[in-house]
């Protein structure tokens, strides 16, 4: 009984770290998009309007992927724009609050 106490208190601090490693990954999505520009271009806002989406003035990135990151190189397959983005919430087709990167 002893023992299986001692295990559950050694672990609590290990799930609140990698709960906390969690919730920071999730927090800016790093993406490859071929479209990047402010919310306001007419050409990107008649884009989001399709889609229901309003902004004002926002860096957004469109019809955006992961990045994929080649081990041992350090170069990417990315062949738009390199992205680091706050909002992910439409799956991939816009991306919002992005800021371009470079890998």
């Amino acid at each position: 009984m002893v023992f299986s106490r001692a295990l559950i208190l050694a672990a609590l601090p290990l799930l609140a770290v990698a709960t906390a490693i969690q919730g920071r990954a999730d927090a800016l999505i790093t993406s490859c998009c071929s479209t990047v520009g402010s919310s306001s271009d007419p050409a990107i806002a008649s884009q989001l309007g399709l889609l229901g989406i309003v902004l004002d003035g926002v860096l957004v990135g469109l019809d955006c992927t992961p990045i994929t990151i080649v081990v041992g190189t350090g170069t990417t397959t990315c062949s738009g724009t390199t992205v680091t983005c706050t909002d992910n919430s439409d799956g991939g087709l816009v991306q919002i609050g992005c800021v371009p990167i470079t890998l």
